[in-house]
């Protein structure tokens, strides 16, 4: 099935938190949206492997996402090479997106800015058709994305780019609930993380606020972008 949009994270939860409005804006106006997750977020100090695999499940659920898969590359040890890319690229060949939404160029955890770096260098290399990948047997055709922004995360970044999420805020929230394992919860005896910390996900809600005042709305996402955004219609501005 050919995607509309490609949501990569490079673990579960990053996309949930930082573009789940985006994508179910789209699924709404009839686009065919996906995820991706490069690992299982093994590494994690709260919960372990399956509780994630079970989270992220819930989180579709919640979001209405019905293509979701996991690439299974190493927490914290993945990189930007040749065994990763091709990986990768299989999978762009396969469900060919026009965008690709990636992690932020620049980030507290390591993880997300090599993610960025890994998900910008292999969408360019997926467009090449002498690098051969396959799908099974099959060989696959080269496929270039039209587009791949970075949504923000951790870190304090100017977006480019802000969309209007007003009418999905509250499944956003739903969606990032479904981890949790991850969040904030008095009956727990796991260990304190930042994302655990009470204040963490109002600090999300608090960003949404400003960036949806920016643009004359009450909640919005960010994104970046490494090159210039054109468009063919300036009445299409909001």
């Amino acid at each position: 099935m050919k995607l509309d949009i490609l949501a990569i994270g490079a673990h579960p939860d990053d996309v949930e938190m930082s573009c789940a409005g985006t994508l179910m804006k789209h699924l709404a106006m009839g686009y065919r949206c996906g995820i991706l997750d490069l690992t299982r977020g093994e590494l994690g100090t709260r919960g372990s492997a399956e509780t994630r695999d079970q989270e992220s499940a819930a989180a579709a659920l919640v979001m209405g996402i019905t293509v979701r898969s996991n690439l299974g590359m190493k927490d914290g040890f993945f990189r930007n090479d040749e065994e990763h890319q091709l990986m990768l690229m299989e999978v762009i060949r396969k469900f060919r997106p026009g965008v690709v939404l990636a992690n932020a160029l620049s980030d507290r955890h390591p993880d997300h800015g090599r993610a960025a770096r890994l998900v910008q260098d292999t969408c360019f290399l997926s467009g090449l058709s002498k690098i051969k990948t396959f799908e099974g047997s099959v060989p696959q055709e080269a496929w270039r994305p039209k587009t791949v922004l970075h949504y923000i995360q951790d870190h304090n970044l100017k977006p480019d780019l802000l969309v209007d999420i007003s009418p999905f805020k509250e499944k956003k929230m739903e969606a990032i609930l479904a981890y949790r394992s991850q969040f904030y919860n008095e009956a727990s005896q796991e260990p304190e993380t930042y994302i655990s910390k009470p204040k963490f996900l109002e600090a999300l809600e608090g960003r949404m606020l400003l960036w949806g005042k920016i643009v004359g709305a009450t909640y919005a996402e960010g994104f970046n972008t490494r090159r210039e955004t054109g468009i063919r219609d300036l009445l299409l501005l909001d």
